[in-house]
């Protein structure tokens, strides 16, 4: 095998001195502050639009909308075309302009087919138009996604590229944050533009208040895309540094990197407890909003607003677990603790249902973003001890895709599930409370599956079973 090469110590002091400060990462944050505020147009405003004003059942809203999720193995295709081949000039930045921009290009598009499907639909029967329509929507939700993994991917990897084992914890933490404050800005934004909408409000009044959200939200998003990441690249990137190491990451397929992650009984056991709870977490994301509509009598900028109740309480829950629980409980308990704030979050949005009290859900949707918090940041601290720093990258980036992968799944389990309690049941408060049920007894698997993870087990053999699949596939 031939020696790599590797940068004289002059070059790597040069290197090292080029530190990420607070302000860059906050300027970096802005990228998934933009992401933040466009994903609640997709799940906060175009399923509730769909469902309680359009009448499409939401098992079809859902699985169109999951669409961007489902083509997430792309992640892998873009983050080592990233690597490979610059774009623009950059091997990062390039990609994260062109897929944000595609992006906000296909959720206007999506939108204008949303008012096809509805159009079709005013005469009450579904057609071989509508459903055109409906597949039409899917592919474009298709390339939404293609675009988000072409943008998001190559991001992730930019923060990697720029930022040394002292400082990416603390990267990671700033801009984890700006996504849960583009959520709040987002819905607080979208709630204010649609402000103007009443319940049952003609299709043609709700076209022209939607459109002017999904011209204006974009485009900001865009450009916030643009400030977060222009320059960065070419001041802090350490990759000419780290071309080795690229270059071997260009070389692990989808299912090398199962491999990897399936060589660990542990590992298999952690990324299994990761998915179970993340489609636990998000299973309400389709219903939500059509829950406050039908069952709380919201209109759509006040169930809009609801994704920032959601947001500040898991901001809190971040903020207050990296410097408080954690330190006292220790990773593991912390999960724990969060979980079953989860769970007791779910019974109470069951509970305010039963009363339609509109300030009960909202305090009851802070517990949740609270919980989630705390559970988040002590998954993702036992993840950092799960991960073998030979391949952290490896480990990293197939965890976003289990996590992609999940999320679209909770999407389409959750319309699914909303379908069948709406056949079962007579009353809307029993049907949105059958998905919210699932999440809670999802929430108590996950919370037997994290009792058998083992850290030292797998810090005893991971790193020997890693190295040994590495050989295998990549000599």
């Amino acid at each position: 095998m031939e020696v790599p090469n590797i940068p004289e110590d002059s070059q790597r002091d040069k290197l090292s001195q080029q530190k990420v400060k607070i302000q860059t990462m906050l300027q970096l944050g802005l990228f998934q502050m933009g992401l933040g505020i466009m994903s609640v147009l997709t799940l906060g405003v175009l399923n509730r639009v769909m469902i309680d004003e359009l009448k499409v059942p939401a098992l079809i809203t859902a699985g169109a909308i999951a669409m961007h999720q489902f083509v997430a193995p792309a992640r892998v295709v873009f983050g080592q075309m990233s690597d490979a081949k610059p774009l623009f000039g950059y091997h990062r930045t390039g990609y994260v302009w062109l897929g944000s921009a595609l992006s906000a290009i296909a959720s206007f598009l999506a939108v204008q087919v949303v008012w096809r499907i509805g159009f079709s639909l005013q005469a009450g029967t579904w057609t071989d138009a509508t459903s055109g329509w409906v597949a039409l929507l899917a592919l474009i939700f298709a390339v939404y996604g293609l675009a988000l993994s072409a943008s998001s991917t190559p991001f992730t990897a930019l923060l990697v590229d720029i930022s040394d084992e002292d400082n990416r914890s603390k990267l990671v933490g700033v801009v984890w944050s700006m996504l849960m404050v583009g959520i709040i800005v987002g819905a607080i934004m979208s709630s204010g533009l649609l402000k103007q909408i009443e319940l049952n409000a003609p299709l043609e009044v709700l076209q022209t208040q939607v459109n002017r959200l999904f011209t204006i939200v974009p485009a900001i998003a865009f450009g916030l895309c643009l400030v977060a990441t222009v320059g960065v690249e070419k001041k802090y990137s350490r990759y000419s540094s780290r071309t080795v190491v690229a270059n071997r990451e260009d070389k692990i397929t989808l299912g090398q990197a199962l491999k990897v992650l399936t060589a660990s009984r542990q590992t298999g056991i952690f990324f299994t407890f990761l998915l179970v709870l993340t489609l636990s977490l998000f299973m309400q994301d389709a219903v939500l909003e059509p829950y406050g509509g039908e069952v709380f009598k919201m209109t759509i900028a006040e169930t809009t607003k609801l994704n920032a109740f959601f947001g500040t309480g898991t901001l809190l829950g971040l903020g207050l677990t990296g410097f408080l629980i954690v330190p006292r409980l220790g990773k593991e308990k912390t999960t724990k603790l969060g979980c079953i704030g989860v769970a007791i979050s779910m019974i109470l949005i069951i509970l305010a249902g039963t009363t339609a009290n509109q300030k009960l859900l909202q305090m009851t949707l802070i517990l949740f973003g609270l919980a989630s918090g705390v559970t988040t940041t002590g998954g993702l601290s036992l993840m950092l001890d799960l991960t073998a720093t030979e391949t952290a990258g490896t480990f990293i980036g197939a965890w976003g895709l289990a996590q992609a992968m999940a999320r679209a799944l909770a999407t389409v389990s959750g319309g699914a599930v909303l379908n069948l309690g709406k056949n079962i049941f007579q009353t809307p408060i029993l049907a949105y409370g059958s998905v919210f049920a699932t999440q809670a007894l999802g929430i108590l698997v996950a919370l037997w599956l994290l009792s058998r993870v083992n850290v030292a087990e797998f810090q005893t053999n991971a790193k020997t079973a890693i190295a040994s699949v590495l050989e295998s596939e990549l000599d």
